[in-house]
């Protein structure tokens, strides 16, 4: 295939396509709320009132305010319905022919939508996943013809240093310097490695990404292998994700019925191909060197470094590793240019970033905004503040990341404002907390998924995690000491300090960050020693409820 043939396709699937489109979300969390009955009574309800020659129903991937969902959307008009019932979807259809639709009707320019930036997300909700035409129809696979054939290996890593993007898996690390180690490795086998292991609670970011709109993460590690000098890539994604894997399967067998993936692509020189990797769900295996012990068939357990992946990583090739959310905003960059992209941002954070906004919130679901917005404008004009009560604190970055209390809810979302304040940028969870809250019982809840998930290579964090949650389940019953808060500090810097990958390095920080800002929280369920030696075994005071 070459561009004008690309373009043939393109300019068929927009004929093809109806005058009114209604999409259907069909996502993982729509599906719960049985979506795909609600696609097909819209289907029937087409079927029913002939309305075949100008209406088509699409499924499509997440269109982001979930707490509203299941959601239809009626397109040129944007009529959109929240709330839908598969008992409800016929009268949208019957609305177009007289009728009235029995559905909330809601608002596209509600705060939620308004202030929101599409790059990653741009198409999410818009096109069918499941056909790789009406990914072509909206531009797909322009920006990997483009680096192909307009520009050098060097000039794609070039593009993407200069736009400033950083890693979206957590650390942040610059994506162009990683790049540029890869390429700059001899000539000879390299691999790319997708990482879609997202393990975070409440985190479904890539999930999201990789069910509404594949091909762009495909197309995205077909334009790393050329500037990179690679020809062989992996998805490496949980099993919980079954929907994600199907539409990735899929959409590998259309881009190489297409040629474009697998040999000469484009009828160039470039060979690649991508197979996928499913992972049995270990959180520890979002770090990047037990990712690639898993793929190789061996325990998902971190390996000290250097040598770094991109020097010596799978099968001891150079390998290049970025997350989902990484990849997904390459095409957006080859195609309008680094100075586009870096003018998004801030001066260290360019671009935009997706959160899963969950928790004591109005409005909750998938968010991409420009870097440097602040936390007050996610959560209250966005999110639409808590139901009941007050906001308390923010939890970003899940697990590893912290509590940022109300009155620091002016800090701008950037990774090196939040990393001031004791928290992190981390994949994208964003966790809203109301005055009901335990701070205590949030940092033991994060403890035990960490307890839970360490892979017991190292010390630290095998039997410190394990110390850390014995603690605080000690404070929470009423059985703690000044002494026991003291040794449970230090041990959340022993452990932060002397792990081996960021699992363990990282564990302590919600205790630290509630420590920082809720430490009266702590306190008050402190008990003085002489109480302590004089209960043995009397019944303690009541438990605090986590």
């Amino acid at each position: 295939m070459d561009l004008q043939e690309l373009k043939t396709v393109a300019k068929a699937e927009q004929e093809r396509q109806k005058p009114v489109r209604v999409h259907c979300c069909t996502s993982t969390g729509c599906r719960a709320a049985d979506a795909m009955g609600i696609y097909g009574n819209l289907k029937q309800a087409v079927t029913d009132h002939h309305l075949e020659d100008r209406v088509e129903v699409v499924g499509v991937g997440c269109m982001g305010f979930c707490g509203r969902g299941p959601l239809v959307q009626v397109d040129p008009d944007e009529l959109l319905y929240e709330e839908v019932t598969p008992d409800q979807a016929a009268s949208i259809i019957e609305a177009m022919d007289g009728g009235t639709a029995q559905p909330i009707q809601g608002d596209v320019n509600h705060p939620f939508f308004a202030r929101q930036m599409r790059v990653v997300r741009e198409y999410s909700g818009k096109i069918d996943p499941e056909r790789i035409e009406e990914y072509i129809a909206v531009g797909g696979y322009e920006s990997l013809h483009k680096a192909i054939y307009e520009m050098t290996p060097a000039e794609v890593v070039d593009q993407i240093s200069k736009s400033g993007l950083r890693g979206r898996g957590g650390g942040g690390y610059p994506t162009g310097l990683k790049w540029a180690t890869v390429a700059k490795m001899p000539e000879g086998q390299k691999y790319i490695i997708c990482n879609g292991d997202e393990g975070d609670p409440g985190a479904f970011m890539d999930r999201s990404i990789l069910e509404s709109d594949p091909h762009l993460v495909l197309e995205g590690m077909a334009i790393a292998g050329y500037a990179v000098g690679a020809n062989h890539g992996y998805i490496y994604v949980r099993a919980e994700y079954p929907l994600a894997i199907a539409r990735l399967q899929k959409g590998i067998q259309q881009a190489k019925k297409y040629g474009l993936l697998g040999s000469q692509i484009f009828d160039s020189a470039f060979d690649f191909k991508i197979d996928i990797r499913i992972g049995a769900g270990a959180f520890v295996c979002g770090e990047e060197t037990a990712l690639i012990q898993s793929i190789e068939g061996g325990r998902g357990n971190p390996i000290p470094r250097p040598p770094y992946p991109a020097q010596k990583g799978l099968y001891g090739c150079p390998t290049l590793i970025n997350n989902v959310e990484t990849l997904a905003n390459i095409t957006a960059i080859i195609r309008n240019g680094a100075d586009w992209y870096s003018s998004i941002g801030t001066e260290n954070s360019k671009g935009t970033k997706i959160f899963a906004l969950t928790g004591k919130i109005r409005n909750n679901g998938l968010i991409e905004v420009p870097m440097g917005i602040t936390l007050h404008q996610i959560v209250e004009e966005m999110g639409g503040g808590v139901p009941d009560g007050e906001v308390k604190a923010v939890q970003t970055g899940g697990p590893s990341g912290g509590c940022i209390p109300k009155s620091m809810l002016d800090t701008p979302v950037d990774y090196d404002s939040l990393r001031k304040v004791g928290s992190m940028m981390g994949s994208g969870g964003m966790v809203v907390m109301d005055d009901s809250t335990s701070m205590v019982g949030i940092s033991q809840f994060y403890m035990e998924f960490c307890r839970g998930e360490t892979c017991g290579k190292c010390v630290p964090c095998r039997t410190g995690t394990v110390q850390l949650y014995a603690m605080l389940s000690k404070i929470l019953k009423r059985q703690a000491t000044k002494d026991d808060l003291a040794k449970m500090e230090a041990l959340c810097e022993m452990v932060r300090d002397t792990s081996l990958c960021g699992l363990g390095q990282t564990a302590p920080n919600p205790v630290l960050s509630t420590l920082k800002y809720f430490r009266e929280e702590y306190e008050e369920l402190l008990i003085e020693p002489e109480y302590l030696s004089d209960l043995n075994g009397k019944t303690a005071p009541q438990e605090v409820n986590a």
